[in-house]
């Protein structure tokens, strides 16, 4: 019996041997029949792959066959077929800040196509009011870009976001409430589809493709282009940020009147988000309230005293700063304002991030508030990681984002209230991250759901992504996953664009 499970060993040694050796003949072949073709790329041995590889979130670490870096959609299209021919899948990476790595396709063996080093074209036709925008460009080089133009778009505050994820997952920032959110302001999209094919797509054209592009768009194809509906920038812009150090009692009233206040007919014109981190001692929550008033600065201290009256404390640091549309962007972005990201490297973290996006019909009840506040003067006080939540303003009666019927786009979230960020990191981006860290985040969450009926309709919210989630199927697109699973098996039937949260096959 001995020497039949030895000999059964040594066979199974041999076939994975032959297995390795076959896979990695087929990558060395696909690597060489794409430089062949004069596709820019590193591939494993080259000095530079390490880095050309490596996550925006250290707490993973993924082997790609290889980067690509095309110059043009063409060369896109060129290395997706090539992907097909020798059955590997193919993950776009933007700006590479997917909180899982989905960039890298979340997983050894990928085909990467980087669209950041070339594919940064941007064109505004002022008389139409429209840009286009090739993927591989960042926020804040696109939010400079239009602003030399007069305009802008709702979109997020880290400059070094890609636009390619971040607008095909909706792409929420401080004037999402006025202009609606990233993938709202799409008009139309060039992609490569999983056969190689280059098409357009938008209401009039490819129109059940382009429902499904905005929301969930890296399942079906590469984007390489968008073209979107921009907004003429306000005339002033105010920053503002209250900082508080509170009693875990007063800092659950504290976003108790921010609910309240935010179910009201807040402006449109009014973006905000309430940050909570480590207090200043056990029993105690760190908070602020920040964002951009876009309307007249006259009028700023009107819209914002009615939630101030409404907090049983003054506030122990105050900066209200009036200035133009730009600088708000470059205040609440890079540590010292910069937005063009040209040459400068991005960082990196070492976090885990759950999220909740709250329904507006049924708001987060004093239990679950108290119980929150509570969990986070206490535990989180304790805890040896670092951490902040951002309770983000995402609806309201006057909100752009809610305005949008649920079945405009597949994005399936136009009734949520908050979008609430949980976010914990290390200070060492190299380090292990620590299985306590799951847990405290874990028990962030849960001190709010916990406490609400089990039937509490919320969401999470998809460019926030946790690897870690149970049912995100449903947490992440709801009713219309069905739907999308029917797209995908339309449009990449043999899942090409495939990573851990990817719409599957039927």
């Amino acid at each position: 019996m001995r020497m039949i499970m030895r000999r059964f060993s040594l066979l199974a040694t041999y076939y994975f041997l032959l297995g390795s050796l076959f896979t990695l003949s087929l990558a060395l072949s696909l690597v060489d029949e794409l430089r062949n073709d004069g596709i820019e790329l590193v591939a494993p041995g080259d000095s530079s792959f390490g880095s050309a590889s490596a996550a925006f979130n250290h707490r993973f670490t993924f082997h790609p066959t290889a980067v690509t870096f095309p110059q043009t959609p063409e060369q896109v299209s060129t290395i997706v077929q090539t992907a097909v021919k020798y059955n590997t899948h193919v993950s776009a990476r933007s700006g590479g800040h997917s909180y899982i790595a989905n960039g890298l396709g979340g997983r050894n063996g990928t085909l990467v196509i980087d669209l950041n080093r070339h594919l940064t074209g941007i064109q505004v036709d002022n008389a139409a009011g429209t840009a286009t925008i090739q993927s591989g460009n960042r926020l804040g080089d696109i939010a400079l870009a239009l602003n030399e133009q007069g305009r802008g778009i709702g979109h997020g505050t880290c400059p070094y976001v890609g636009i390619g994820g971040h607008a095909s997952f909706a792409g929420f920032g401080y004037a999402s409430r006025l202009w609606g959110m990233a993938i709202d302001a799409i008009v139309e999209i060039n992609l490569v589809l999983a056969n190689g094919t280059t098409v357009t797509a938008s209401k009039s054209r490819n129109s059940e493709l382009f429902w499904g592009m905005r929301g969930a768009g890296p399942s079906f194809g590469i984007t390489t282009s968008i073209t979107v509906q921009t907004f003429p920038v306000p005339p002033s812009a105010t920053v503002f940020t209250y900082n508080w150090d509170m009693a875990a009692d007063k800092a659950s009233s504290a976003v108790q009147a921010y609910q309240s206040f935010s179910l009201g007919q807040v402006p449109p014109e009014f973006g905000s988000e309430f940050m909570l981190y480590k207090g200043s001692k056990k029993g105690r929550v760190g908070m602020t309230l920040q964002g951009v008033w876009f309307g007249d600065a006259d009028l700023f201290e009107d819209t914002i005293n009615p939630l101030l009256n409404q907090i049983d404390q003054q506030p122990q640091e105050t900066h209200v700063q009036p200035g133009s549309y730009i600088n708000s962007v470059a205040f609440f972005g890079d540590e010292d304002g910069r937005l063009n990201t040209t040459g400068i490297p991005d960082g990196n973290d070492n976090f885990y991030v759950k999220s909740l996006l709250t329904p507006e019909s049924q708001p987060i009840a004093t239990e679950s508030w108290d119980a929150f506040a509570n969990y986070l003067a206490n535990q989180g006080f304790s805890t040896s990681l670092d951490w902040f939540i951002e309770i983000e303003e995402f609806g309201g009666p006057k909100s752009a984002v809610n305005a949008v019927p649920v079945d405009d786009t597949s994005f399936v979230t136009r009734d949520a209230l908050f979008l609430i960020q949980f976010y914990g990191y290390t200070d060492d981006v190299n380090a292990n991250f620590p299985g306590s860290g799951f847990t405290l985040v874990d028990g962030m969450v849960n001190s709010i759901i916990t406490n609400m009926p089990s039937t509490w309709p919320y969401n999470a919210y998809t460019n926030y992504l946790d690897n870690r989630l149970q049912d995100w199927q449903r947490l992440y697109f709801g009713q219309h996953y069905g739907r999308l699973q029917q797209l995908k098996a339309s449009v990449d039937p043999k899942n090409m664009f495939q990573f851990p949260t990817s719409i599957e096959l039927p």
